[in-house]
């Protein structure tokens, strides 16, 4: 299930918690098993089952703000808006995969990803459901892959054609703040692809903030991951509830941080759950964290905003990086002090030549800040 294919998804979704039929017991089940039980607190349930809101110290990190403003792309198999975590939220986008949607599975892992970015629960307070790290930015949904089930996607439909890389220009060129690709293996090759690197330089230099999943074949090959190793883009691993690196969490030189990436309850389908594990999940949670830092830092360039959320990190390992943790444990609140630590020290330091990625909508901050892994 963790197997990185050509376009393959990075989550192992390990549980699928219909709305009408679970109990507690299902958010808390084993991987595959499921209980029996009516549907009264489902949504609570969820919510309940959202380890990661404190281990990321959300809480706190709202006091500042919830994303409003931000745009975030999520480049994946398509977002259902029907999903009532997700009402008014998703913001339609084009389907390049060039398979339509036809009679195979479609939407549930993007909309799994869009529920951690920017759930908004529901229900009295949108107090039931799940809730995302950034609930009142908005998702951009363009589809480039389909869901690992669908037959299809071995037939590789010729509009499929790099449709990542389509995909991060069309986000790019429609107000995304921040690109979201859950997904790993896009242009068929462990070498990555031209286009797909080219297209993420042109994000980069249009300030788009672009975040990926390193990999789930961490206990096996090992393998290098596009588009999480393209320079500038922010590589995400998991870690497990003890905050300790999950086994199939790639270990890569170029990996910036790791974040909550099993037993993760999100939005699945048009009305109902799923429990998952995976680096897809986890990278949906640092966009989160970059959405937030957009939101409340609106000037920094994509360079800073990946710098605060390398620089705010819980658990930094010895030596400040490590290719297991990066440069640690992500985290909301400290990724938001280090982003106002970035413009204190800008303001109160003579403006330098600054090489960043894109020309930013940011501030000249002092050469001595800058980060020393995925230069410019």
């Amino acid at each position: 299930m963790r197997k990185l294919l050509a376009a393959t998804l990075t989550a192992c979704c390990v549980l699928t918690v219909p709305a009408a039929s679970v109990t507690a017991a299902d958010v808390t089940a084993s991987h595959g098993t499921r209980a029996a039980g009516g549907s009264a607190g489902i949504g609570a349930l969820a919510r309940a089952g959202q380890w990661q809101l404190d281990a990321l110290r959300l809480p706190e990190a709202w006091r500042r703000g919830k994303g409003r403003g931000v745009l975030v792309a999520v480049l994946d198999t398509g977002v259902d808006a029907r999903h009532p975590d997700l009402a008014g939220a998703v913001v339609e986008g084009p389907d390049l995969t060039g398979a339509g949607r036809g009679d195979g599975p479609w939407g549930h892992h993007g909309t799994a990803m869009a529920g951690l970015i920017a759930g908004r629960g529901h229900g009295p307070g949108h107090a039931a459901g799940v809730v995302g790290v950034a609930p009142e930015a908005r998702v951009l949904s363009v589809r480039v892959t389909l869901e690992n089930g669908d037959p299809r996607r071995e037939q590789q439909p010729p509009g499929g054609h790099d449709a990542l890389a389509r995909g991060i220009r069309y986000a790019a060129d429609h107000g995304a703040d921040v690109i979201s690709m859950s997904l790993g293996g896009g242009s068929g090759t462990r070498d990555g692809s031209a286009a797909e690197a080219e297209a993420v330089r042109y994000a980069l230099g249009r300030g788009a903030v672009l975040v990926a999943s390193s990999g789930n074949d961490g206990d096996g090959a090992n393998r290098k991951n596009f588009p999480a190793a393209y320079p500038g883009v922010i590589a995400v691993g998991a870690v497990d509830r003890r905050l300790q690196v999950a086994r199939f969490s790639n270990r890569q030189d170029y990996l910036s941080v790791v974040a909550p990436g099993t037993e993760i309850v999100t939005a699945d389908g048009a009305g109902s759950y799923v429990v998952s594990d995976g680096t897809s999940p986890a990278a949906a949670i640092v966009a989160g964290i970059a959405a937030l830092v957009r939101s409340t830092h609106p000037d920094l360039s994509p360079y800073e905003v990946r710098t605060a959320i390398e620089q705010g990190t819980g658990r930094r390992p010895p030596g400040g990086h490590t290719p297991a943790y990066g440069h640690g444990v992500a985290n909301a609140l400290l990724a938001l002090r280090a982003a106002d630590d970035r413009l204190s020290a800008a303001a109160g330091s003579p403006a330098r030549p600054f090489p960043r990625f894109g020309p930013g909508r940011g501030v000249a901050v002092p050469a001595r800040r800058r980060c020393r892994r995925h230069s410019p």
